[in-house]
């Protein structure tokens, strides 16, 4: 239930928007200075900060912003440092919710989680109840109206992906962590339009439809619209016309 999988597309056309510019805005300001305190300034040699300023780039963030959350990561400005936790839960339905934070004050996080959960109808279980269920994963989307499923598997396969399959207007292609940054390059050699992400994939998802599926997308938006929540993944699989 991140960035740029298929549930953006179901809440764009739900007339949901993920969150508003300034709430998306601090996401990727936190993820930037926590990249680069990790790994320092230079995105050459910080594949993590890359992928920061690609989200930077996607959500027309300014240069200023930008280069202040570097600063602030370096050490160069003053600024806040963030925590990075996993807080594990179930939604409606069963559903299980894996969701990453990143927050400068853990106390105050947690009872906001809580309250979220509590309001969407699920709860927060214990730690790794349900990780073992998602999988780190490079994942690539293309428009298939543009770029067929042949097209995209010429170029994926011989660079290192795992799977390359169509669910609906969508090519998804997925890969190791280590194998992102080789197949990145060889799309944008090919001149392949995409959107490209780190992010974490269910075993097996659970279908769902009607209002069961509402009331886990509504949960998911809880979740998102705080600033602290920096990705939710969710092994659910809705579609657009079970809404």
């Amino acid at each position: 239930m991140s960035g740029h999988s298929k549930w953006a597309t179901i809440k764009r056309k739900k007339g949901v928007i993920d969150a508003a510019r300034g709430n998306l805005w601090t996401k990727v300001i936190r993820e930037i200075t926590t990249a680069a305190r990790l790994g320092g300034g230079s995105p050459d040699a910080n594949p993590r900060l890359r992928l920061a300023l690609d989200k930077a780039k996607a959500a027309n963030m300014p240069r200023d912003n930008v280069e202040r959350a570097i600063k602030k990561g370096t050490g160069e400005l003053e600024g806040v440092s963030y925590e990075e936790l996993v807080f594990e839960g179930y939604g409606p339905a069963g559903v299980a919710l894996y969701v990453e934070i990143m927050t400068d004050n853990r106390n105050r996080t947690s009872a906001e989680l809580r309250t979220l959960f509590a309001k969407g109808g699920g709860n927060i279980g214990a730690s790794g109840s349900v990780a073992y269920m998602f999988n780190k994963k490079g994942q690539f989307v293309f428009d298939a109206s543009k770029h067929s499923e042949d097209q995209v598997m010429e170029v994926a396969l011989d660079a290192g992906a795992d799977d390359v399959k169509t669910e609906g207007s969508r090519v998804v292609v997925l890969s190791t962590p280590d194998a992102f940054e080789g197949l990145k390059k060889a799309f944008e050699a090919k001149k392949l339009a995409f959107e490209g992400e780190i992010t974490r994939v269910a075993d097996t998802n659970v279908k769902l439809k009607g209002a069961d599926a509402e009331k886990v997308l509504n949960l998911i938006q809880l979740l998102e619209e705080n600033d602290d929540v920096q990705n939710v993944y969710a092994n659910v699989d809705i579609d657009e016309a079970d809404l």
